[in-house]
């Protein structure tokens, strides 16, 4: 049976996607990617810890040139996370005269192939978070 996988290990694919990093005990940075020793204060304890889905934009930048397969312009962003942690991403649907510094913004995964056997694989962006 077709399923879904992440395009990257830390987002994780359940009845409410979102995305995970690991903490290190001693300072509390988050990272991404697995590691050996915290780069911020060299401890080698670490947590796994659910992000925010939601959060701000830092910078952003229009981006004019890509792979041949990769649809230009895109948007690709700095987005800091509700509760802590950062990370980089494109947003989805947001023009670019409509995206200013602090721009709230939720997670929005996407599918973005599918394999021979129908696998879908999931990956994600961020799309302008609606006003409450």
């Amino acid at each position: 049976m077709p399923g879904q996988i992440p395009v990257v290990d830390y987002l994780v694919l359940d009845d409410a996607p979102h995305l995970e990093a690991n903490v290190c005990f001693t300072c509390s940075a988050a990272f991404f990617d697995r590691r050996n020793a915290c780069a911020k204060c060299g401890g080698t304890g670490f947590t796994s810890k659910a992000l925010a889905n939601t959060g701000v934009v830092r910078a952003y930048t229009q981006v004019h040139r890509a792979a041949s397969s990769v649809p230009v312009p895109y948007i690709s962003a700095i987005i800091d996370l509700e509760g802590g942690g950062v990370v980089k991403a494109n947003l989805i649907g947001i023009e670019l005269d409509a995206i200013t510094p602090q721009l709230p913004v939720r997670l929005s995964p996407f599918v973005a192939g599918v394999d021979d056997d129908g696998t879908e694989a999931i990956a994600f962006g961020y799309v302008a978070k609606e006003s409450s």
